[in-house]
């Protein structure tokens, strides 16, 4: 009787620590929005505008960088880009998510 009401008890533990998780994931994905990125010299890189899985996209004037949550450091207000950004990998990876996530609106002029 004592190790069923255990088995109970974790399997509910287990269910919510599952839950827990997924929304802390979430919450701190959120919290990299709308931030100046900033690399390891202190130079400003662009403004973060979204997650897109374990990749944060930074636009930098008229492109978009994708760099690896796992090289970013959150900061009071900013966040920094831990190491040396290769630039091209980086164009990369945020033109995949522009092709992926935009669909450019066209305005018909001929109605003007």
């Amino acid at each position: 009787m004592f190790s069923g009401a255990l088995s109970l008890v974790l399997f509910f533990l287990r269910g919510k620590n599952k839950s827990d998780d997924l929304e802390e994931k979430e919450n701190y994905k959120n919290s990299l929005l709308c931030r100046f990125v900033l690399d390891g010299l202190g130079k400003k890189i662009g403004e973060s505008v979204a997650v897109d899985e374990d990749i944060l996209i930074i636009k930098s004037g008229k492109k978009y960088l994708g760099v690896p949550l796992k090289h970013i450091e959150k900061d009071d207000k900013t966040i920094l880009v831990k190491g040396l950004v290769d630039r091209k990998n980086a164009e990369l990876m945020g033109e995949k998510w522009r092709q992926e996530s935009f669909k450019e609106i066209k305005y018909n002029t001929a109605d003007e």
